[in-house]
């Protein structure tokens, strides 16, 4: 009989934000993000203290999901920004360190928590009112016809990925593969409903970047299948292909479930393999040119199609399955008890063989319009191309979103820069009238909106991790970065151009440093008709949402009154 042992009582902890204990972790968390913010940003090695893979990385998606912690704050927030990024895929960083910046001023303001929440959703509230105008001087339209602001979008999510490790050369190189592929999967003059296609990515280890390509269609590895070179001989007409679901090994397992019932002495092995026989007839009596199977053929049937001068394919694995049936039309067929029907064929324009390394790629075209497309990517090592891919990734989803809203904001720290100005502006002028609506006093107003602000800025400074300064110029509100080893009275003549690229440094502009006072005033609007076009872009759409989950994150931290932990 094991032993009882008496139920501890739970532990209860109030007003977590108080205890020190809890604040050094957020702390902790905050410059551990804020560390890898930006193209600039450092590199994480996570590993677990007991061994395993180690983690390189400064995305957030992988970063916080590899990093664990006791305190339930901290994975209050975790939770939460992952959430964001896995619907948006961009601007976690952003998301994190604006929300951990906000719960620190908030307890530094000394403010009541009430206050701090119904005045941080009226700061949201203004800033998401201006970003959805139409004359918003941070927001920039995309137009379709021209794909530089889709590159430099794409640009500008994959060279703040510092564990990629790219040149310019192949950022540049690489974005442009992004656009590619992201413009090949919109299908063209298509009726009804539109949805997208998909993009598939295949990795190869050891080569150049610049070696990357994109291909419209489907390339499937095919190393080492014996006879592929037949394929050269198959481009004249459209090909049929059939593909199966199911295995097609000759195991009685994979037959499926229930009772089988057998008589004495009959050989199921012999029968099974008569049966796929059978099976490998009828494609090839039905000029079938291209048999795939998600798993594994038996050997047998193998040879057999291959001297009837059939494509095999095996092992395709099921991440292919739907993009293969989308490009030829082929329904996948899951026993192997009954006639191939018709309508389960597919058809291929042709087929041609491409080789990567030591990677040989049977390439699929479809054989009418398609919105399949093949990225391959080439990287020098393992930890690296793994970043690229995910990044790339991410890239395609953060270029899908701007068909949903065509727009992008201002990158480089300037978005950022130019809300808490223009935040500033509007609520100081509007503090008296606004502190009565809120129900809170003016002092209270301006105290929570100067953390506001600070927050907002704080993430612009964030961007910088070499020792230099950031500044804010006193007309658009642009962030602009002082290097280290800058003297003071050489300011003017340091500053090239803002974090986006948009301002051009002048001797009739006044900066400030980010981390002090400066008078309120409205941001003013760039001039419509300047040739200098952005270098730095952020996703609207990720960047809005990432703005409204900080803060909803920080208010719900703010919110909590107790913490029960069952420690049985």
């Amino acid at each position: 009989m094991s032993r009882l042992v008496k139920k501890s009582p739970s532990l209860c902890v109030d007003l977590p934000l108080d205890h020190s204990d809890v604040r050094n972790k957020l702390h902790l968390l905050r410059q551990l993000l804020t560390s890898c913010f930006g193209p600039t940003g450092k590199l994480k090695l996570v590993h677990n203290n007991i061994g395993g893979h180690v983690v390189t990385t400064s995305t957030s998606s992988l970063l916080l999901a590899a990093v664990s912690s006791s305190q339930p704050l901290v994975d209050l927030i975790k939770t939460s920004i992952l959430n964001h990024v896995s619907r948006f895929s961009d601007c976690g960083l952003f998301a994190a360190t604006m929300c951990l910046a906000l719960i620190e001023q908030a307890k530094q303001s000394g403010l009541r928590g009430n206050v701090c929440i119904r005045l941080n959703r009226h700061f949201l509230d203004v800033c998401v009112s201006y970003l959805q105008r139409e004359d918003c001087c941070c927001k920039v339209k995309l137009d379709f016809c021209s794909s530089h602001n889709l590159i430099t979008l794409a640009r500008s999510v994959i060279s703040s990925k510092p564990a990629c490790l790219l040149t310019e050369q192949e950022t540049l190189h690489i974005s442009k593969l992004a656009v590619q592929a992201f413009l090949l999967t919109v299908p063209c003059d298509k009726p009804g409903a539109v949805s997208l296609g998909q993009t598939v990515t295949i990795s190869v280890e050891g080569h150049s970047v610049l070696n990357s390509a994109v291909f419209p269609g489907l390339l499937v590895d095919v190393t080492g299948a014996p006879c592929i070179n037949k394929a050269e001989n198959l481009t004249s007409h459209p090909l049929c292909m059939v593909l199966f679901s199911a295995s097609l090994a000759g195991d009685i397992p994979e037959l499926g479930g229930g009772i089988i019932e057998m008589s004495w002495g009959v050989d199921t092995d012999a029968q099974i393999l008569d049966q796929l026989l059978d099976l490998g007839k009828q494609a090839v009596k039905d000029d079938v040119k291209l048999f795939v199977c998600q798993k594994v053929i038996h050997p047998v049937l193998q040879q057999y199609l291959r001297s009837q001068g059939v494509i095999v394919i095996e092992r395709l694995g099921i991440t292919l399955m739907e993009p293969l049936t989308l490009l030829t039309g082929a329904q996948p067929v899951a026993t192997l008890h009954t006639t191939l029907p018709a309508k389960a064929y597919g058809k291929v324009r042709d087929l041609s063989i491409r080789q990567f390394g030591s990677k040989t790629m049977l390439h699929l075209h479809a054989p009418g319009e398609s919105a399949i497309c093949t990225m391959v990517l080439c990287q020098r090592n393992e930890t690296m191309l793994s970043e690229l891919k995910v990044v790339c990734q991410k890239t395609e989803h953060v270029l899908r979103l701007t068909l949903r809203e065509p727009y992008a904001l201002l990158g480089g720290g300037c978005t950022e820069t130019h809300l808490a100005a223009y935040v500033r502006h509007k609520s100081t002028n509007k503090a008296t009238e606004s502190a009565a609506v809120l129900g809170c006093s003016q002092s209270e107003y301006l105290l929570s909106m100067d953390g506001f602000c600070s927050s907002m800025e704080s993430v612009a400074k964030s961007l910088e991790h070499n020792g230099g300064n950031s500044l804010i110029d006193l007309t658009h509100a642009h962030h602009w970065t002082l290097p280290a080893d800058v003297m003071n009275g050489c300011v003017e003549d340091s500053l090239g151009f803002c974090g986006c690229g948009l301002v051009e440094g002048s001797s009739n502009k006044k900066w400030t440093y980010l981390n002090t006072k400066y008078a309120e005033f409205s941001p003013a609007a760039l001039a419509t008709d300047s040739p200098v076009q952005t270098r730095v872009l952020d996703s609207f759409t990720a960047k809005l949402n990432a703005l409204q989950v900080a803060v909803e994150t920080a208010n719900l931290a703010l919110d909590v009154r107790y913490i029960i932990k069952d420690v049985n």
